[in-house]
């Protein structure tokens, strides 16, 4: 479908939809309270350029280029939680016109809407515009460098080559998992593109890339990652759903199975009614698509397993692409009319669950500013046993004067033990863990007074005079079997 065949042409359409990207990414971009891997990425931002580079390979999995950029959007925008998020926003709302322009190249004008319209409403992608993460950013560059890989096919001139070269390299550096749709790419230009010489040339380019990439790599492949315990089986079958409709939402499985089927009929009428060439290019980049899912799944079945869905996320463009060419087929009569049904109506849904998602707290991050909240000033010291030890990350973002106790202990009247509800894995509904001991040893301390809410709990131990509290055996009251960690919350002021 040619541009002249849209009133108006496809701008104030794609206009639209990137204000609604804005819109539905920007307007609660500070609302859900920043968690462990965002708390991570503040503390290396809060380093000297220089020392965050070199804390890299200790303290994160992932390649430089987001936490250069954070850094810089940091000292420019400050590290609130729109700050932090602002890189992941921006990503998130550069990647609808992506989109648009990937769809046009396969099918056409309408496609190009339909795939933005599928990328500005999709929950999953909503979720990590509002991360401080690099998974947005790895989404953008990665459809990008996709979008310059089809201009490479249609058109050898070498410069085209260049460009998704550069693009290809910068993916790389913001996410390892991007080579998953890259490397299908390599292998079809090396097959089809009439200049073998520029394709050896963008491919030395690359291994030169990942050559230096590696040694970092191979420094973080022991730092602590964390993987849904579930086996590799059940991930791989959340992962559509997780793609369609995000980690959480209201009526998770007659939703997810409404979602596939309006895909299903999406895949359908690419089938039966888009013309050959048209179907042929879909196909293409939905293979690509699924080579960035079939080769992390290889890599899990093998043991190397880091398989889900955000790390899986350069694949959801490609197939979001396949998919809406099929919606926008313009084939007369019925099946353009299905299409844009079943868009409209597969749209419509992801809206839904984005508006619950920023509704009701039981479908957002763990909250760490809840608890944050709830513990309050105090006119003294007070020690905070927090659980999973991990938390306190999350839990110094918003209480910047906590400090750790030290191994001896200090005389306290008050110590806090708190925990904040969380998912066993993706998709799971947060729980609280549950408590494990009672009493407090040594002291007179009293009964705690219990705050419990749906997100996050805390038990309040006090006694009239001070008592040396030391971390390990005032531990012995905490949330879960794992162990918390002991800090010193100072005195309200």
């Amino acid at each position: 479908m040619r541009e002249r065949d849209l009133p108006a042409g496809p701008w104030p359409a794609l206009a639209g939809l990137v204000v609604l990207a804005a819109v539905l990414r920007l307007a609660t971009l500070g609302l859900q309270s920043i968690w462990f891997d965002e708390a991570a990425t503040w503390q290396l931002t809060q380093l000297p350029f220089g020392d965050m580079l070199r804390a890299l390979p200790h303290r994160e999995s992932n390649p430089p280029l987001f936490y250069v950029l954070e850094w810089l959007t940091v000292r420019a925008a400050g590290d609130g939680e729109v700050g932090l998020r602002l890189v992941s926003a921006l990503a998130g709302i550069a990647l609808v016109p992506v989109a648009f322009a990937l769809g046009r190249r396969i099918g056409g004008a309408r496609a190009g809407l339909a795939t933005a319209a599928l990328i500005a409403v999709n929950p999953l992608l909503i979720w990590f515009s509002q991360e401080a993460r690099s998974y947005e950013l790895v989404a953008l560059l990665s459809a990008a460098g996709l979008l310059l890989f089809l201009h490479a096919l249609d058109d050898p001139r070498p410069r085209l080559l260049a460009w998704w070269t550069l693009l290809s390299a910068l993916a790389l550096c913001s996410h390892y998992f991007a080579c998953f749709v890259l490397a299908p790419q390599l292998v079809w230009l090396l097959w089809r593109h009439p200049r073998r010489g520029a394709v050896l040339a963008s491919v030395a380019a690359l291994a030169v890339v990942a050559a230096a990439l590696l040694p970092l790599l191979l420094a973080q492949r022991d730092n602590p990652y964390d993987i849904a315990g579930a086996a590799v089986a059940t991930r791989l079958a959340q992962i559509p759903k997780q793609f369609l409709l995000g980690y959480r939402g209201p009526g998770a499985l007659p939703t997810g199975i409404l979602g596939a089927a309006l895909v299903a009929g999406g895949l359908w009428l690419l089938a039966r009614h888009a013309e050959r060439r048209v179907r042929e290019r879909a196909l293409l980049v939905g293979a690509i698509g699924l080579c960035g899912l079939a080769l992390p799944l290889a890599g899990a079945v093998v043991g190397a397993d880091y398989l889900n869905a955000r790390n899986l996320i350069p694949a959801v463009v490609p197939l979001a692409a396949a998919i809406a060419t099929g919606f926008a087929t313009v084939a007369p009569g019925r099946g353009a009319r299905a299409g844009l049904a079943l868009l409209t109506a597969l749209c419509a849904l992801s809206v839904a669950v984005v508006i619950a998602v920023a509704a009701d707290k039981q479908y957002q991050r763990p909250d760490w500013k809840g608890l944050a909240q709830a513990l309050g000033d105090a006119p003294e010291d007070r020690a905070v046993v927090v659980s999973p030890a991990n938390g306190v990350v999350a839990l110094r973002y918003y209480r910047r004067e906590l400090r750790m106790v030290p191994w001896a202990g200090l005389p306290l009247r008050a110590v806090d033990v708190v925990t904040v509800a969380s998912s066993p894995g993706p998709g799971d509904p947060p729980v609280l863990p549950p408590q494990v001991g009672s009493a407090l040893p040594d002291g007179a301390w009293g009964p705690p007074r219990r705050t419990r809410t749906s997100t996050y709990e805390l038990l309040r131990f006090r006694q009239p005079t001070p008592t040396v509290v030391v971390p390990e055996r005032v531990a012995a009251v905490r949330f879960s079997q794992l162990p918390p960690a002991v800090d010193l919350l100072p005195a309200g002021r």
